[in-house]
């Protein structure tokens, strides 16, 4: 790995946490940066979802105040997570390299569609008889989450909305803090049995660290859908360039 590979991934690391934190959308930064370092995809979703672990500890650190109060509603949440999170591991590891890359593009459609729509997925799941119970929706969203994980912090902070009235910011540190238990539980069996790439996956989440960690200053005072339009979009184009290197 050369020093303008070792600079991209750590830059990528910041721009993945900062919007992690902000629109639950990380993935959507993180996977391209390694696969443009040059991993292949499967390793990369891989390495991705240890590199993220970052995420809910830089988090907790800058929101503190949010978090106050909300140690017994994370364990239980993150619990269930966590058993989604085992599955998707399980699942990725057993998807072959060429199908994984033919169903990326769809996943990262799917993740910029429910940016792009986080309200009206919000208002659709709040609508009574229209959803799974909570732990239900959270089980598979943890599913979602190991298995790659794009957008997977815009469906929980949804799923996650409908059980309370508090603050966005509150939500959406909890949401970060809970969606890393998948990634924790998929993380330990790809660093047991997966190929990572510990290299990126330390420079990725060095630079996810310091971005997941200012994330929550922003998130209480900026407005941030003109953010997650741009990255919706630029998802759209994503998907559609690696569609095209696939097939």
């Amino acid at each position: 790995m050369d020093l303008d590979q070792a600079g991209l991934l750590f830059l990528g690391g910041i721009g993945s946490g900062l919007t992690g934190s902000i629109a639950g959308l990380a993935s959507l930064v993180s996977y391209p940066v390694l696969l443009a370092a040059g991993i292949p995809p499967v390793a990369a979703s891989m390495t991705n979802t240890v590199a993220l672990l970052a995420a809910p500890a830089g988090t907790a650190a800058g929101a503190r105040h949010e978090l106050r109060g909300q140690g017994r509603r994370i364990l239980t949440t993150g619990a269930v997570c966590a058993a989604g999170g085992i599955t998707g591991g399980l699942l990725l590891k057993n998807t072959s390299s060429s199908a994984f890359e033919l169903i990326v593009p769809f996943l990262i459609v799917l993740g910029a569609l429910a940016l792009l729509f986080r309200e009206a997925l919000r208002d659709w799941y709040t609508r009574p008889g229209r959803r799974p119970p909570l732990g239900v929706a959270i089980f598979l969203i943890g599913i979602y989450g190991g298995y790659f994980g794009a957008a997977a912090g815009v469906l929980l902070l949804a799923a996650m909305a409908v059980a309370s009235t508090e603050p966005f910011a509150v939500t959406n540190a909890v949401k970060t803090v809970v969606l890393g238990a998948a990634n924790l539980a998929a993380a330990i069996l790809y660093a047991l049995t997966g190929p990572v790439h510990w290299a990126a996956a330390g420079l990725l989440a060095a630079g996810c660290l310091v971005g997941s960690s200012i994330g929550p200053a922003v998130v209480r005072r900026s407005p941030e859908r003109p953010l997650r339009i741009t990255i919706a979009v630029a998802a759209v184009g994503l998907a559609g360039y690696l569609w095209w290197q696939a097939i």
